[in-house]
């Protein structure tokens, strides 16, 4: 529906102002900054895209999915039983079936998440983009990150933007798709907005905003316009399913906070769910669970006394 995006017109200096208000909300303490940082515990992908991954490595990372949060300070927080892990593991699909192997050995239902579709420069034909998707979903990936062309969003090619989408989201089967924009590198606002809509359009499950890999990964500015496409895309369409994950850069509990609240603000509570909220990340854990640490034993713990995330 072309008509949606044709007269797009995003007012850049009011977004900016909005982002940098955002930056000075007042920071939850005590209770309901723990309460908030394990709600964003759910909501982690917890993720690992190196090239040096093994077999090893990402079976570590499956036992810290399952286990996010030392047992006794759940236990301290009357939390041990709620049954907190990550909302996914996010690996690429050459580490799919150690992944899927692990979390079934650890009978987790956790889901394992696989970056595909020429992760992260998107520079492949699209007949390899879609081998790599089915590949990743028949090794057992029940949710897949494809990322987009940039060059089609650089230079208006809508319609081949939405086919493309159209296309990976009919490999994914049965998996969730999550539609990586890599708004970084996508020139302006606008195009974020118009990208969104296209992706949204072409059914996304979800819209994400960076690999991680580009120089300016999620920020507010750029969370702002995307969650606004979601709601407008909301009213159009009475169509509530489509979820938000910022991605690239978000090391601290602060800033998972900051995330948890502008979803709250821009979307509502119902988006707060790990169904429609994710955090992409690969070092954020950690200093979630040392906040918590702290909470609960009023020190920061040594290097040794916690696992590795």
């Amino acid at each position: 529906e072309l008509g949606w995006i044709s007269k797009v017109h995003v007012n850049r200096p009011a977004v900016v102002r909005h982002a940098e208000q955002i930056k000075k909300w007042k920071t939850l303490k005590g209770n309901w900054q723990a309460a908030w940082l394990l709600k964003a515990v759910t909501c982690i992908d917890l993720t690992t895209l190196s090239g040096d991954d093994t077999p090893s490595n990402v079976q570590r990372l499956c036992f810290k999915a399952k286990h996010p949060i030392r047992e006794d300070l759940l236990k301290a927080l009357d939390m041990h039983d709620k049954g907190i892990t990550v909302g996914a593991v996010c690996v690429y699909p050459a580490r799919v079936s150690d992944a899927v192997n692990t979390l079934k050995a650890a009978r987790c239902n956790i889901p394992v998440a696989s970056v595909a579709a020429g992760f992260p420069s998107g520079q492949t034909p699209l007949e390899t983009k879609l081998a790599e998707i089915r590949l990743a979903v028949e090794y057992g990936a029940r949710e897949i990150d494809i990322v987009i062309s940039r060059s089609l969003v650089l230079t208006g090619q809508w319609e081949s933007l939405y086919e493309e989408i159209r296309l990976c989201r009919a490999a994914c089967g049965e998996a969730h798709m999550k539609t990586i924009l890599a708004t970084g590198e996508l020139g302006s606002l606008a195009n974020v907005y118009k990208a969104s809509m296209i992706a949204m359009m072409a059914g996304s499950d979800f819209i994400k905003t960076s690999t991680g890999k580009e120089v300016e990964n999620a920020t507010f500015p750029v969370g702002i316009v995307m969650m606004r496409a979601i709601k407008e895309y909301y009213w159009q369409t009475g169509y509530k399913v489509v979820g938000f994950k910022p991605a690239g850069g978000i090391r601290t509990a602060k800033e998972a906070i900051t995330w948890l609240m502008l979803v709250k603000e821009e979307l509502g509570v119902e988006w707060l769910t790990p169904e429609l909220f994710r955090l992409g990340a690969s070092s954020l854990l950690g200093d979630i669970e040392q906040q918590i640490f702290y909470h609960v034993t009023g020190s920061y713990p040594l290097q040794h006394e916690l696992a590795m995330a």
